[in-house]
């Protein structure tokens, strides 16, 4: 690049003005490097400037958040601390977009009751794929094949538009919610003789939630990188993304 004498120098590249913030960790069975890493690309297509942290102590910096148009989130059983958490939702009280998937977002910190009020949802379990005397103690254990089950009331909804109900083979997650949220996509867990629950039991699957003036996305399937890899999977979470970002 050349300039006439006495001007300076100036970037022609289009500025960005949107900000993405990845946060992951907690249990490393579900891939939060992996899994986060694949929609990085995405971002930045999308015209995202993408900031990763492996901890949640960036919720603290408040100026930060403020400035932030949308937290992709991958932490799975872990803990939070105070100051972070009033900050997680001050920022998404705000404005600040919040999307996640499976336990990174579903199960994150189990002893927060304001989280929780927050997400809208908590895993309570994945049901096995065979009576206790029958498994052999690895993680497909939980891996069964259950549909993901669109909202007919909600198909015209972006994050689904376009969508069937579609099947999976991977945790099935129960999840304990309320009617706070918008429910995009449902699975229905079978019973079994085996099981202490006597009716198959049908839980949201994919909603959203809105919080102050911050919207909240939630997919439970996204069990790893192939499940998120699923073309199903991947659309909802690539439009949860967009449709959560302020």
């Amino acid at each position: 690049m050349t300039t006439s004498q006495g001007s300076t120098p100036h970037d022609t590249t289009p500025p960005t003005t949107k900000r993405a913030l990845i946060v992951r960790g907690g249990w490393a069975g579900h891939q939060p490097v992996e899994t986060t890493d694949s929609f990085v690309p995405f971002l930045t297509g999308h015209g995202y400037e993408v900031r990763v942290e492996e901890s949640t102590a960036v919720y603290a910096d408040a100026d930060y958040l403020a400035g932030v148009d949308v937290i992709v989130q991958t932490v799975t059983m872990s803990t939070i601390e105070g100051e972070e958490l009033r900050g997680l939702i001050a920022a998404v009280a705000g404005g600040t977009g919040l999307a996640g998937w499976h336990g990174g977002i579903a199960d994150s910190f189990r002893s927060s009751s304001e989280y929780l009020q927050l997400i809208g949802g908590q895993f309570a379990s994945h049901p096995a794929k065979a009576a206790p005397d029958e498994l052999v103690g690895e993680a497909a254990d939980n891996f069964v094949r259950h549909t993901i089950d669109i909202v007919p009331g909600r198909a015209d909804h972006p994050i689904v538009a376009g969508l069937a109900d579609f099947e999976l083979t991977t945790e099935q997650y129960w999840v304990l919610s309320d009617d706070y949220n918008d429910v995009l996509a449902t699975t229905t867990v079978a019973t079994h003789d085996h099981t202490a629950w006597q009716r198959p039991i049908t839980c949201p699957a994919v909603w959203t939630r809105q919080w102050g003036q911050g919207r909240v996305f939630v997919s439970t399937p996204g069990h790893d990188l192939a499940v998120v890899e699923d073309p199903n999977v991947r659309t909802i979470i690539e439009r949860g993304i967009l449709w959560a970002s302020r």
